[in-house]
């Protein structure tokens, strides 16, 4: 009966490789690829086919793994920097291409919140005053100088709560409630220039905006690079809370960004400067070899 069934199903597939009946589709028949099965093979023969398989398989990956692993070694450093520089290009050219607006990241019920976790203090080490802080804003349509915004303004802006996770390039994550302005609203009710001096229009033609958002601490010790398309999008907050109580100094207080599309090092703590750009910004971890995008 076994015998009868591989009989069966060898000649099924040789019916498929058939070229004489055009009216059956198969991935060989559509990509032309050569399709040739050769002669029954018994048990012996067929472990030993493998077998030798196996070992070509293991030789050649072998070979090719030491010769990368070499190659990588005598290559020069200005060589190893460029092909990784290149490597993360390619990476925000992919993630350029695939982000859109409407694609949200997965929001969680408030049980799964996660307790908190104090992680990087670049640009925090001097005490915080919230008396003293404000926030600058620069690059904004119709304004020669900054803007001086207090934490009040931002509060008169429509407040948005979100449950998301934040993602560290370290390799760990949290569930964090936040709640802030959208970086949206601000940026509609602050309008950034535009490229051509034309009056903007955040909503409908974002486009038109200078291509990029500067955003760095009161004591300049920590900045981020955005582009405009990701700082836009609706679940990038400007955040005074998290888990339901304003921020801790730790955490960023008064001020700090959240966005489930970038990684934390993105998220910048204790914002002081906001500018609108049209030149690429600095990134303090780009500046070290990290992916200046960082987009999820």
């Amino acid at each position: 009966m076994k015998e009868k069934e591989e009989k069966v199903l060898l000649e099924k597939v040789r019916e498929l490789q058939s070229d004489g009946d055009d009216t059956r589709e198969n991935t060989a028949r559509i990509l032309n690829e050569k399709r040739v099965i050769g002669p029954p093979l018994d048990e012996k023969q067929a472990k030993a086919e493998m077998s030798k398989r196996s070992r070509r398989t293991f030789l050649i990956g072998g070979a090719a793994a030491i010769t990368a692993f070499f190659g990588w070694r005598w290559m020069p450093d200005d060589a190893k920097m460029s092909l990784l520089r290149r490597t993360l290009e390619f990476n925000e050219t992919v993630g350029r291409f695939f982000y859109k607006p409407s694609r949200l990241a997965p929001e969680f019920p408030s049980e799964r919140i996660s307790p908190r976790r104090v992680n990087g203090m670049i640009g925090m080490e001097q005490e915080h005053d919230q008396a003293a802080w404000s926030l600058n804003v620069g690059g904004v349509y119709g304004a020669d100088e900054d803007l001086i915004l207090s934490l009040d303004d931002l509060r008169a802006l429509p407040r948005t709560a979100m449950i998301t996770e934040l993602m560290c390039i370290e390799g760990w994550s949290i569930i964090v409630q936040w709640a802030g302005v959208r970086f949206s609203d601000f940026a509609a009710k602050y309008s950034p220039k535009t490229i051509d001096g034309s009056r903007p229009d955040v909503a409908g033609r974002p486009d038109k905006l200078l291509p990029y958002v500067s955003l760095s601490t009161p004591d300049n010790g920590y900045f981020v690079g955005w582009d405009t398309a990701s700082i836009l999008h609706p679940q990038t907050l400007l955040a005074y809370e998290m888990n339901g109580e304003p921020l801790l100094p730790e955490h960023g207080a008064p001020l700090r960004l959240a966005s489930p599309t970038k990684y934390g090092i993105k998220q910048i703590k204790r914002i002081g400067r906001i500018e609108f750009t049209t030149e690429r910004p600095r990134d303090y971890w780009a500046e070290s070899g990290y992916d200046w995008y960082s987009g999820l």
